[in-house]
């Protein structure tokens, strides 16, 4: 009896053998005439993302070009984007609810600076009838409602011009200044300054000689500059939208960076948060293969908010003729939020390079944020 069970279980062992051989035969001759299938598909230890139609819809050809080399050369996605499509909204929200004066928080940087400067600025125009405000980086205009109501009341403001990367907060822009100047003359235009000048045709009597043209005070306010990957570049795309009689007045954060006590406030903290939340959502970048970061980069001696990346990704971009894969290794960092102060050599340093000269700077009371107003240097 026993051997009649041990034969019967040869048997059995044989067959299922055979079986699985066949069995690998079928398989192995599936994988070979369909290979390209299973190389399609992903290691467990890589991610895929593609970001969202969403995405391609906010963004220009050229911007997404742009995405993709900085995050290839240098790991980054510009902060200026972050403004586009509904990151409009989140800034908009942010500095409404954290920047604008209220009645627990008296105080506004941009608004308090421009008012200590007003009649220094005034002194300088006094020669002139009329004057443009040409506001780059104009956002919601709440920081020169004050400004622009000042100059309206002695009569010298010709024209307000709002320049901003987004078509949204341009959108904004024009409602607000819409509702609080219907008199005066408004125009806007999208515009990066990093990678442009003002075009001449923004301007008003550009059929006239220069010499009759109003003069104009280029506002760069809130610490956009600071927030530019190439300042000194920037610097220059101002110098080479101005004339003799022209002003550029910008205001930033003021002090060492390599100082920062490890603290995220204001924008480090609240807007850097959504600018996170808004790149996972857009990039297809789970949250729990990510976490935000912030820190002193030494490199470009910077405060940045980086996305770390805890698992191997493929970020596909495929848009048009453009069809990208970025390869991001597990313990990388993507930065998407910076900020640099300045210090006063080094800015007096940035802005010669550009070939513009200190007029007159001033800081506020907390010694915390400086104004600086530029012109185009004499021997340029």
């Amino acid at each position: 009896m026993g051997q009649y069970f041990f034969g019967f279980g040869k048997v059995c062992e044989q067959f299922i053998f055979h079986l699985y051989k066949s069995q690998r035969k079928r398989t192995m001759a599936r994988y070979n005439s369909n290979s390209h299938l299973y190389l399609d598909i992903p290691t467990l230890n890589n991610r895929i993302a593609k970001p969202i139609s969403e995405f391609y819809s906010v963004f220009s050809k050229e911007e997404v070009l742009e995405i993709i080399h900085a995050l290839e050369t240098r790991r980054e996605i510009p902060l200026k984007y972050s403004y586009k499509g509904r990151g409009a909204k989140i800034w908009n929200d942010f500095y409404l609810k954290y920047a604008i004066p209220k009645w627990y928080r008296t105080s506004n940087v941009e608004i308090d600076l421009l008012n200590q400067n007003f009649t220094f600025i005034v002194d300088k125009f006094k020669n002139c009838q009329k004057i443009d405000i040409v506001d780059v980086g104009a956002g919601n205009l709440y920081p020169v409602k004050q400004f622009i109501s000042q100059l309206n009341q002695i009569g010298l403001i010709n024209k307000y011009i709002a320049l901003d990367i987004s078509e949204e907060l341009l959108n904004i822009s024009n409602a607000n200044f819409r509702k609080w100047f219907p008199k005066l003359k408004f125009a806007s235009a999208l515009l990066d300054i990093e990678n442009n000048c003002i075009h001449p045709s923004l301007l008003e009597n550009q059929t006239q000689v220069k010499s009759e043209s109003p003069a104009k005070i280029i506002l760069h306010l809130g610490v956009t500059m600071g927030n530019h990957h190439n300042r000194i570049k920037v610097l220059t795309n101002f110098r080479n939208s101005m004339e003799r009689n022209d002003f550029l007045v910008f205001t930033n954060e003021i002090g060492s960076n390599a100082q920062w006590d490890g603290r995220a406030r204001g924008g480090c903290k609240y807007h850097a948060e959504q600018v996170y939340k808004w790149i996972k959502n857009k990039t297809g970048i789970k949250s729990e293969d990510c976490q935000l970061l912030r820190k002193y980069d030494s490199e470009t001696d910077s405060i940045v908010a980086n996305m770390k990346i805890l698992s191997d990704y493929t970020i596909n971009f495929n848009f048009g003729t453009i069809n990208k894969d970025i390869e991001i290794s597990a313990g990388e960092e993507i930065t998407i939020w910076r900020h640099h102060k300045y210090e006063m050599p080094e800015l007096m340093q940035e802005i010669a390079k550009a070939g513009l000269e200190l007029v007159h700077y001033s800081t506020n009371k907390y010694l915390s944020h400086a104004m600086v107003i530029c012109q185009m240097a004499s021997n340029y």
